[in-house]
């Protein structure tokens, strides 16, 4: 039996907070506790009379945060160097983890460095991106190299799909590693369907629903949702938009598009209900670095709509699972959510085949991957060279 590990954990989201950072990260330290793992978890405060309770596979240290901007909720961490070294020094860990790279990740980095434990970093967020859609687009590059330097100290680099992969070593990120996301095909399938549901929804048995699934924010491309569906509507004027999540753009959305269905935050088997009674998912994002929620829709029988890249790129075969379009072809891909309404026969067999192809998607075999990796960071030569590890691809 192999050695189980303690593995410090620094992170600025995890659960009970709604995001798909938060709800992977929450998944792999239920999946690592499982196995017999040890779990160091140092996070932000979401609230200022929180407390946790320890247990004897997991340990948290709760430290001050500042709150995001267009993220209300979430906080990011403050450089804590001090705490992390006191910390790790009385109860040294196999690995640190680093999930997000705010201050409070760079300085755990700095720390693990100073005390020569292995690190592993995780790319979730597409923050130098997501900088254009926030009126910091004049930080985009800042932010890359701040984002290239944290990970290349690493030893390694998780990334959840290969493209992104690709995509950082042609950005100079080193030592990329895939994990993948995991589903719960248990909670999220076809089974879910409510006649209920879509009858609150003022939905007749015949009627369409398109959906989208997500914070409700400039960087989802709502727009393009909305141009396809009105497209949509043009040929079947009975069809619905249902639109699951919250954000800064719903205010909007509600006034400017008083008729869709505004269901906001949904959790568990009432949020596995709304995606398995809609009949289609329009999800145009071009800032993910996976959509855990791609997974879930085609999971719960939703033939998904999507530009060709991230977890859609990965998992979508054009017209047999799913419908794409060339990243930024917005006239394409209103097409394609065109083509897949006029065709009642194929959307049937293309919503079949999106649960089949995911059904063997369990959190477990993502689990097992995960372990490798921390075992792969503790065997590594440690100290990379200060220009960074050398360029290394492995597939999943």
């Amino acid at each position: 039996m192999s050695e189980a590990l303690h593995v410090a954990v620094v992170t600025e989201t995890f659960p009970p907070e709604v995001n798909g950072v938060a709800m992977t990260l929450g998944h792999m330290v239920a999946g690592l506790r499982a196995r017999g793992h040890r779990i160091s978890l140092v996070r932000p405060r979401q609230g200022p009379d929180e407390t946790v309770t320890d247990a004897a596979t997991m340990r948290t240290t709760l430290v001050r945060g500042l709150p995001i901007p267009g993220y209300p909720g979430l906080r990011f961490g403050l450089p804590a160097p001090r705490l992390f070294r006191r910390l790790w020094r009385a109860d040294r860990p196999h690995v640190v983890q680093i999930v997000t790279e705010g201050p409070l990740g760079a300085s755990a980095v700095a720390a693990a460095r100073a005390l020569d434990i292995p690190v592993i970093t995780e790319f979730h967020t597409n923050f130098h991106a997501y900088s254009r859609h926030y009126g910091f687009g004049w930080l985009e590059r800042m932010v890359s190299m701040h984002l290239r330097r944290l990970h290349n100290r690493g030893d390694l680099t998780l990334v959840p799909s290969h493209q992104l992969g690709i995509d950082l070593m042609r950005r100079g990120y080193g030592n990329i590693r895939v994990v993948a996301r995991g589903v719960d095909t248990g909670l999220f399938n076809p089974a879910r369907r409510s006649a209920a549901l879509r009858a609150a929804w003022d939905v007749a048995p015949g009627d369409l629903v398109a959906a989208h699934v997500g914070r409700l924010a400039p960087e989802k491309n709502l727009d393009l949702v909305m141009e396809s569906f009105a497209a949509m509507k043009r040929h079947a004027p009975r069809a619905r938009l249902l639109l699951v999540g919250d954000g800064p753009a719903r205010r909007r959305l509600e006034r400017e598009h008083p008729g869709h269905i505004y269901a906001g935050m949904r959790h568990g088997e009432d949020l596995a209900g709304h995606y398995a009674s809609a009949d289609l998912f329009l999800f145009p994002s071009l800032t993910e670095t996976y959509g855990n929620v791609t997974l879930e829709a085609m999971a719960s029988g939703l033939p998904v709509v999507a530009f060709r890249m991230a977890a859609a790129a990965e998992l979508i075969r054009h017209g047999h699972n799913g419908m794409l379009a060339e990243p930024g072809a917005n006239a394409a891909y209103v097409r394609a959510v065109l083509d897949l309404i006029g065709r009642p026969e194929a959307r049937g067999r293309i919503a079949a085949a999106a649960a089949q192809s995911v059904a063997a998607f369990d959190w477990e075999r993502i689990h097992d991957r995960m372990e490798v990796m921390l075992r792969e960071a503790i065997q590594r030569p440690q100290a990379p060279a200060a220009n960074g590890p050398a360029y290394h691809f492995l597939p999943d």
